[in-house]
């Protein structure tokens, strides 16, 4: 009993930590469940140019802090001559600085982003928002409109919404006018409904951002509103009310504050551009785990030679021949020819097809099998026995190999890629099964070791469980978990229920 404990212990051991190991890099750093999955990435470029003035020169960009819905994978920065440093106060920013320039200059800050539903809004909630300084008569057509929308609401988000749609009527009320003469651009419309809300005493900042969507080689900023609502963030088309976010949104910004400042130099302009490409999810997987200087970017099999990789991918898909042959023999009880040799035939049969490798497998050991009864007058040792074997069996080769060529059948030169070790163990096994226990015997354990190798065979050719097995080879834990279990299995095989047909009647 102890024993059975101990055996479900390790099985149940090993499932959680490769299913762990699998969770973690699949869910946190990306690791795509596909093979050939490619990401969308967006690189967004900012271009500051201004004229350098006579003394030192500071430059200071608002850059992204978190954006729901997307995660950097890398950010950089082009500057000649310039030091640069980032720098955290109301928000992010980059700083550019120097001793002394001389005519235009234009300074590159650049950010590779993609979605990542997983990275949401921050949820910390603001304190309420200090009453703002409003002048009359704004101070009045604030108050009155506030009241008014107030009686028509009945939570932050009706509040907002009711507000916006008296702000963007058509025919707006003499307070509404009177406070649209503020607002001669969307952004300073919004600046205007923030300083509405605050009176309200409800939590509210400007962001500003890009829609994300192809190439654009102007991108102009967009204002949005965001509202606290006492337990998230809810964003707001200024122009239409409606509760919602553009799809692809990406945040640059938020609050009211200048985008770029600029000490000694002047005529500054700031340009954005937008570029989408198109990159393997391995490579963004990999660079986000060198980020958080994670251990499993060293030990991952994509770091490998292009090479060693190659054999990798073949290699890890023979445990799964393992476990389809463990349950071939234990669960279904068919008989074959050695334990691994059906599996290796498999591999085999990945060169030659399966069709193709069926007859040249059947065809070698056919002929091999005939050549064994002929030395087996020759009453030789097993050894040299066994090398007879061997020579006669790469011989076949050589002879099948030549004799297909000139037929014009190339598949037949794959015959080379058939293990002839295992091949001349199985003709001697056979040969010996038929002398002992009859020819019956000996054709059903043949046939058995195909039907084996074509079940291997076909689950070690399937393209998304290489892909799963050679990304995440931690899953090769959970198949070595069930062949420990199926080791303890002790009950009928399948084929067996024909023999006991008779006792489980009564």
């Amino acid at each position: 009993m102890m024993k059975h404990r101990y055996v479900y212990a390790l099985a149940l051991t090993l499932t959680v930590v490769g299913l762990s190991a699998f969770a973690y890099k699949w869910q946190v750093l990306g690791f795509p469940l596909t093979d050939y999955q490619e990401t969308p990435v967006w690189t967004v470029e900012a271009a500051v140019r201004f004229d350098s003035g006579p003394g030192s020169i500071k430059v200071n960009l608002l850059i992204p802090t978190l954006t729901p819905g997307f995660r950097v994978l890398n950010e950089n920065a082009v500057s000649r001559g310039y030091g640069f440093s980032l720098n955290y106060g109301n928000g992010r920013e980059a700083q550019w600085a120097v001793r002394r320039a001389d005519g235009p200059q234009t300074l590159y800050y650049r950010i590779s982003v993609y979605e990542d539903r997983s990275v949401v809004e921050e949820d910390t909630t603001p304190p309420f928002p200090p009453l703002p300084v409003i002048n009359e008569p704004f101070k009045t057509a604030v108050e009155v409109l506030i009241n008014e929308v107030r009686q028509q609401s009945a939570d932050t988000a009706s509040f907002t919404t009711e507000l916006l749609h008296r702000m963007n009527d058509a025919s707006p009320d003499p307070n509404v006018e009177l406070l649209l003469t503020r607002a001669e651009t969307r952004a300073g419309f919004v600046e205007t409904l923030t300083m509405m809300l605050a009176a309200a005493r409800i939590p509210a900042r400007m962001v500003h951002g890009f829609p994300l969507a192809g190439r654009q080689r102007t991108a102009e900023p967009v204002t949005w509103l965001e509202v606290h609502d006492g337990d998230s963030w809810l964003y707001f088309d200024p122009a239409s009310g409606e509760q919602t976010l553009p799809d692809r949104f990406f945040i640059w910004w938020r609050g009211n504050e200048p985008l770029i400042s600029v000490e000694g130099g002047s005529n500054v302009t700031v340009d954005f551009a937008v570029q989408e490409n198109h990159v393997d999810a391995i490579a963004i997987a990999e660079t986000l785990a060198a980020k958080e200087n994670s251990g499993f970017v060293d030990f991952s099999l994509y770091s490998l030679p292009i090479a060693t990789q190659a054999v990798y991918s073949v290699l890890l898909m023979i445990p799964i021949g393992a476990l389809i042959m463990v349950f071939m023999r234990n669960f279904v009880g068919i008989e074959a020819f050695g334990t691994f040799m059906p599996v290796l035939i498999a591999l085999a049969f990945r060169e030659t097809q399966l069709v193709w490798g069926v007859i040249l497998f059947t065809l070698l050991v056919a002929l091999g099998l005939s050549i064994r009864f002929l030395l087996e007058r020759l009453r030789l040792l097993l050894v040299p026995r066994l090398s007879a074997v061997l020579i006669v069996v790469v011989l076949l080769m050589l002879v099948i190999s030549l004799m297909s060529h000139n037929l014009g059948l190339e598949t037949g030169l794959s015959v080379a890629l058939f293990p002839m070790v295992i091949i001349a163990m199985t003709i001697e096994r056979m040969s010996i099964v038929w002398e002992e226990r009859g020819a019956a015997d000996a054709m059903r354990a043949a046939f058995g070791s195909l039907v084996v190798a074509t079940f291997a065979y076909i689950a070690m050719g399937l393209e998304r469980l290489e892909h799963l097995v050679f990304t995440f080879p931690e899953l090769l834990l959970i198949v070595l978990a069930l062949v420990i279990l199926a080791g303890r299995y002790t009950g009928y095989r399948l084929l067996e229920l024909k023999r006991f047909k008779a006792l489980i009647g009564d």
